[in-house]
């Protein structure tokens, strides 16, 4: 199959949103408040996300070159920053009123995983890898998400009931 690449980072890129939004749609069901800084910050996040189509085209064509592979990276890495800047938003925006909710918030996989320092380290390592085998940001894109799909929140699946 001689478009493997594009498949691969397709799908990587799909398991991107779809563990994305799961994780979106669970802080917001349970958030009291949106305020005009959760919005602006969430539409930043947004932004990244739709950054996503063309740095998956770019890095699935060409895998083993820098150039696309930094890329795509650097998206994630503007998509990191961005949920963590919209789940502390909206946990700060519960904290006072509503403190279970923001605990639930700090709690989640994904914003422990980007506070975390150890990420940011492992986070540098990859950039610096990228130089010497590119497709190592699409793998761990792949990771952390599937420990954010696997480590979703316990009553994530029973917010609606």
């Amino acid at each position: 199959m001689a478009n493997w690449s594009y498949l691969v980072a397709y799908l990587i890129s799909f398991l991107f949103i779809g563990v994305a939004w799961y994780n979106h749609h669970y802080m917001f069901s349970l958030t009291k408040r949106v305020t005009k800084q959760i919005y602006w910050v969430n539409n930043f996040w947004i932004l990244t996300m739709s950054m996503l189509p063309v740095s998956t085209a770019w890095a699935g064509r060409f895998i083993n070159d820098v150039q696309p592979e930094l890329f795509y990276f650097i998206i994630f890495t503007l998509w990191a920053w961005a949920y963590a800047a919209l789940s502390y938003t909206i946990m700060r925006a519960n904290r006072d009123d509503h403190p279970e909710i923001a605990q639930k918030i700090r709690r989640m996989s994904v914003y422990r995983m980007h506070a975390s320092v150890w990420f940011w380290l492992i986070w540098a390592g990859v950039v610096a890898l990228i130089f010497y085998w590119p497709p190592v940001s699409l793998v761990f894109t792949l990771i952390e998400l599937i420990m954010m799909a696997i480590l979703t929140p316990a009553d994530s699946d029973r917010l609606f009931s």
